[in-house]
Order: C-alpha cells, then structure tokens, then sequence
C-alpha cells in the first residue's frame, strides 16, 4: 500500500532531479537539530593560472636578485681593491712629502754652510787687503830679507820677522780655506738642486697616483652604490612576489578547508538527516502495526499499542524528520497557523494518524498539500508537498507513507507546514501544532 500506490500530480523527470539538487543544497542547512548559525561566505579561491603566475613572478624576481648579488659582490670587491689601491696611493704621496721635505731641509742646510764659508772667506780676503793697504801705506813694498833688513834694532827686527810668518802662515791659510769654500759650494749647490729636483718628480708622480686612485675608487664606490641600490629594487619586488603567492596560498589553503568543513558539515548534517527518518520511519512503522492491529478488533491489543493516544483512537507520529524551522503563531500582522519543519526535498511525510483523506492536490499558498480527517475527528493538514501518493477518500493509518517535503507555493526552502484543526475544520480553527502533538506522545522540537 505504501509504494503502489500511483503517484499524482507529480512534476516531469527534469524537475524532479532539479528539485533533487536543491534539496540536497537546501538540505546541508536545514538538518541540524536547531536553528544553525549563519553560515560563513565560501572563501575566494584563487586559481591555478593566479597561483602558478605567482609563482613564475617569485621566480623571476628571485633569478634577478640572484643574479644583481652576484654583481654586488663583485663591485665590493673591486671596491675594496681599488679602496687598498688608493690607501697605497696616498701612503707613498705621504712618503714624497715626506722626502721633499728632508731634501728642502738639507739644500736649506747646505746653503747655511756656504754662507758660512762665503763669510770665513770674505773675513781672510779682508785681513789681506788690510796688510796689503798697510803696508802700501806705510810704503813698505820689500821683500820679506828687506823687511827684516830695515829694522833699526834686535826688537823691531825680531817683531817684523813675526808679523812677517803670520803674514805668510794666514794668507796661505785663507787661501786654502777659499778653495775649499769654492768646492764646497759648488757640490752643495749641486746636490742640493738634484736632491729637489728628484724629490719634486717623485712627490708629483705621487700626488699623479693618489688623484688617480682617488678617482678609480669613487668611481667604483657609484658603481657599487649603483647596483646595490638596483638590488635593493628586486628585494623588494621579491618581497612583494613571495607576499602574493603567500597570500594566494593561504587564500587555496582556507578554500580548501573550508570545503572540507563544509563537507564534514554536510556529512554530520547528513548523518543526522537519515538517522531522523529511520527514526521517524520505524515510529511510523510502529504505528502502522499498532493502527493495524486496532483495526483487527482486538481491544486489549490495542490498549497496549496506543501510547499516548487519545480516546482510543489510535497512535500519533511525527509527519516527518527534520528541524523546526519555524513556530506556531502571530508574525508580520498574520497568523503563521502551523509548524514548518525543514527537511530536502524528497524527504518522506507520514500520515500523523489514522484517518481518511478529506483533500489531495492543489490548494492556494501550498502549492500541493494534503489533507486528512483522523479517527478522533482532528484534521492534520501537510502543505507544501513536493509528490503525494494518497487521493480523496482513501483510508490512511498512522505512519503510512502519504507525501514527500517539497518547496512548492509560497515558499522560501524546502520543508513540511503541518497543522492541526482539532474541531474538524478543513480550513480553520488552527491549534499549535507541537503542544497538541506533545499531548499525544510525539515530541517536536525547536518550539
């Protein structure tokens, strides 16, 4: 009776497996046993054209700054050769100075003693011209033998013979002393212009290689400054390819768990959605069996199979396994008259008792609903149907399969709106579905 029945006023195959996948999206939220939390945003998930061109930019800029260290190495160390090379330089031009300033104290030196002689020279030549001017004064222009001849006495005569012998001794003397001064002079003068002559070449040449070292080695310090600076450049474009591909990654790594999440979450969500309608279809089982075995007559049999029920009248069930999406009540200035429970599409709906069914098919706001007057004069009512597979008329029992959970009418998810009209009313007299429910046994929660 469950599964031969015909089913009716069903839609064509494409929309079935249309309404299929939306209730399985629809599905992954509306399973769990309480209003979920909202649900995080999928994360960007870069592609493997971005990650891969990330990847190529971070190689690209890593060849360049390998290859612009390989020239900064080799700029320092001409820079430091050319730094060795220029402290050399200036060492030898602090050695020329040097040099030139001992050869500038020694021609200073050596024209101090031709001074020197030049004067001691000077001073004999004069002591001669002063015996020779005496002597022609005094008119004495004898030999030495006349000199000493013409002395008036042994006195005078031993006086002149000593005057004349240091006469004699001195002129000698000066003379000599005169030559000596000439030669001296002339080497002096000699070495003293050789020696500042070499000393001025050398300290030039010197000053010569200092100005060029001086330039070689500011020249290389720009070239280093240069591609040192150029390196600086492709650090920080390695910098900012190795932050992207990083951030691209991460953004790959949280997409990634985040499916995974998603998945466990849909998994768990499924779990529990197939342990709620194996609940829901061995209670509806159950009831069955009890509705069938209160039909055979048996009255104590069927006392103890109608736990819960009220009057005798047989057993309740839940109509359907899912959550509580929405409550009983007043909202928006209208009465909500039902219970909503969400459930993806397909899902089976079980009749909530015993009874025959007053209405199948289209209602207005439902798009599909059935409807059905329990033994106890109490009608349940199943809107928003995706298939049903009862029609008017047809006796039903409780648990029996009647319906599918759909999404059609007005509807904003796919999910059971089940009512209860306990005075009989077709399309009125609304009670809250969950205490009435509770009274008899089945609980729903979330209300």
């Amino acid at each position: 009776m469950l599964h031969s029945r015909p089913r009716r006023r069903t839609p064509g195959t494409a929309g079935v497996v249309r309404s299929l996948l939306a209730g399985i999206v629809a599905g992954t939220v509306v399973l769990t046993g309480a209003a979920p939390a909202a649900a995080a945003p999928e994360p960007v998930n870069p592609s493997d054209e971005e990650i891969g061109q990330a990847q190529s930019a971070q190689d690209a800029a890593a060849a360049e700054v390998g290859r612009i260290a390989a020239l900064v190495a080799q700029a320092e160390s001409q820079l430091e050769g050319y730094a060795v090379q220029a402290e050399a330089a200036g060492a030898a031009y602090l050695a020329a100075e040097e040099a030139l300033a001992q050869a500038q104290a020694e021609a200073e030196r050596t024209a101090l003693e031709l001074e020197t002689a030049a004067a001691a020279v000077d001073a004999a030549v004069a002591r001669i011209a002063g015996f020779s001017r005496d002597s022609y004064m005094s008119g004495n222009t004898l030999s030495t033998a006349a000199a000493l001849l013409d002395a008036d006495g042994p006195a005078e005569l031993i006086q002149t013979a000593a005057m004349l012998e240091y006469v004699s001794a001195n002129q000698l003397d000066v003379l000599g002393q005169l030559e000596v001064a000439k030669v001296k002079q002339a080497n002096a003068d000699s070495a003293a212009r050789a020696a500042r002559d070499k000393t001025a070449a050398a300290e030039a040449a010197a000053a010569a290689a200092k100005a060029t070292a001086d330039q070689q080695l500011a020249a290389q310090r720009a070239a280093y400054d240069q591609v040192a600076a150029q390196k600086a450049q492709y650090d920080q474009q390695l910098q900012a390819a190795e932050i992207e591909l990083l951030r691209l990654q991460g953004a790959r790594d949280a997409h990634e768990a985040w499916q995974q999440q998603k998945a466990a979450e849909e998994a768990a969500a499924a779990a529990a959605a197939r342990k709620a309608e194996e609940e829901a279809a061995a209670a509806a089982a159950e009831a069955r069996a009890s509705a069938r075995s209160q039909s055979s007559g048996s009255s104590s049999s069927s006392a103890s199979t109608s736990a819960g029920s009220s009057g005798g009248s047989g057993p309740y069930v839940k109509p359907t396994s899912g959550r509580t999406s929405s409550c009983y009540g007043f909202r928006w200035g209208a009465l909500h008259g039902g219970v909503d429970i969400a459930a993806p599409i397909g899902t089976p709906i079980y009749a909530a008792h015993s009874g025959t069914v007053a209405r199948a098919g289209t209602a207005t706001g439902f798009g599909y609903a059935v409807y059905i007057r329990g033994n106890d004069g109490a009608v349940t009512v199943y809107g928003h149907v995706n298939e049903y597979y009862v029609e008017a008329g047809e006796r039903v029992d409780a648990g029996e399969l009647i319906a599918t959970v759909g999404n059609r009418g007005q509807s904003t998810g796919p999910h059971l709106h089940f009512e209860v009209h306990p005075g009989g009313a077709m399309y009125g007299g609304q009670v809250d579905p969950v205490p009435w429910m509770r009274a008899r046994g089945v609980s729903i929660s979330g209300c």
